[in-house]
């Protein structure tokens, strides 16, 4: 068995664990595109999710680049992902520069990040479309259908963990799910703010602080974010057992 194999089966083991023994639904998303951008022939991952009234937010990011131009996504309404979401079908986008006149802002945009390539899946249950998995590339070239496949079936099972088969038919219970993790990906970015500050580290490698404490004090990842920003857990205290595991330098 290659390494790539073996990574592939690991992500669909701690997947599948998780949706048997409880899980806490942003560190299941924020897994999901770092799965993608490890697995798949990209460099970055990124995902929107629909609230109630049908308005897509950033829930999870690989990185902040990717992070910044799902955002721009957003608030220009252009863009390879949202076009996803409105129709339900993948978007291909091999080449961005060869879509300047389709998605003008954005492509500006990923080029300054430094993104040439982009492909976005819809992330659904039944007929209803939850939102859009965007996988970022920064060479031009169109992903193996495999590597399409890979990510759709990720996509598949993060459906599945937001709205399980017994609330697919109770619309209030499934605005609720969407709704909860909309709301802890916000405490998330403030937790992972508070870090940055008190570290003078990038946002980046706030989260990666924040995701090893909690995992490694069994914790779920939006109620150390919480206590983060309560006050209740000191962010110093974070970032040192981060640099103790040796996730993060030395300062």
């Amino acid at each position: 068995m290659d390494t790539r194999e073996h990574e592939i089966i690991r992500a669909f083991v701690e997947l599948s664990n998780e949706l048997v023994d409880g899980y806490d639904m942003t560190d299941l998303l924020a897994r999901l595109t770092t799965n993608c951008a490890d697995l798949l022939d990209i460099d970055a991952a990124g995902l929107l999710l629909a609230d109630g009234h049908g308005v897509l937010h950033l829930v999870a990011a690989s990185s902040e680049g990717t992070r910044h131009l799902e955002v721009l996504q957003l608030q220009r309404k252009e863009g390879p992902c949202l076009d996803t979401y409105r129709t339900g079908a993948p978007v291909v986008a091999p080449d961005l520069v060869a879509e300047a006149d389709r998605w003008p802002q954005f492509c500006r945009a990923a080029a300054q990040i430094g993104f040439a390539s982009v492909h976005a899946l819809p992330m659904r249950l039944h007929d209803t479309v939850l939102g859009a998995l965007g996988l970022f590339g920064a060479t031009a070239g169109r992903l193996a259908d495999d590597d399409l496949d890979l990510a759709q079936a990720l996509a598949h099972v993060a459906s599945v963990a937001i709205v399980n088969e017994k609330a697919a038919a109770d619309s209030a219970t499934v605005n609720a799910q969407l709704q909860h993790a909309l709301t802890s990906r916000v405490v998330l970015e403030q937790a992972k703010g508070v870090l940055a500050n008190v570290g003078g580290i990038g946002m980046d490698d706030a989260f990666t602080a924040l995701r090893r404490y909690a995992r490694d004090h069994g914790e779920k990842l939006t109620d150390v974010a919480r206590r983060v920003v309560g006050r209740e857990l000191d962010g110093q205290l974070v970032l040192d057992h981060a640099v103790g595991v040796g996730v993060l330098p030395h300062p």
